[in-house]
């Protein structure tokens, strides 16, 4: 399943970039993170509870940087394994500068495999969307409180 989009910030791009590039603070973005750990700048894991529905899926994901060039891109995959679900997702974003701020176009290929994988996508889809944009309005949130921070 594949998801893209884009997003503006009003914020220079090295701002963006340290936030995205920032293991700490993407455990922030995550929705349902119990526990995070950081291997390395490359390596590192978070148990987290994704809202599925009637429940919620505990699984433990480990994240790995494939590819930076700082300040404009990065690739990043990530292995998942819970009870009924085994995630693998490797995601991208580029950012460039425009007026006044930064411009982000991202992607991400989620692959489910498992009980909850055979859901399908058109039970999948909304859930992974949902997640998405709460990811990205965490994202918005954590580049002000940066770029306000930075002033």
């Amino acid at each position: 399943m594949k998801v893209e989009g884009t997003r503006s910030f009003a914020a220079p791009r090295q701002t963006v970039w340290d936030v995205l590039n920032s293991p700490e603070q993407m455990a922030k973005l995550m929705p349902g993170v119990e526990s995070f750990e950081v291997a390395d700048p490359t390596h590192w894991r978070a148990n987290v509870k994704i809202p599925l529905g009637l429940g919620g899926l505990r699984m433990s994901i480990d994240f790995t940087k494939l590819d930076e060039r700082a300040p404009e891109h990065a690739t990043l995959a990530a292995k998942g394994n819970g009870v009924g679900a085994i995630m693998n997702m490797e995601t991208a974003f580029d950012l460039s500068e425009e007026a006044g701020g930064t411009h982000m176009k991202w992607q991400a290929d989620v692959k489910i495999a498992g009980p909850v994988g055979s859901m399908g996508q058109r039970v999948l889809q909304p859930i992974v969307n949902q997640q998405v944009n709460n990811v990205l309005a965490a994202l918005d949130k954590q580049v002000m409180d940066a770029a306000g921070g930075a002033s």
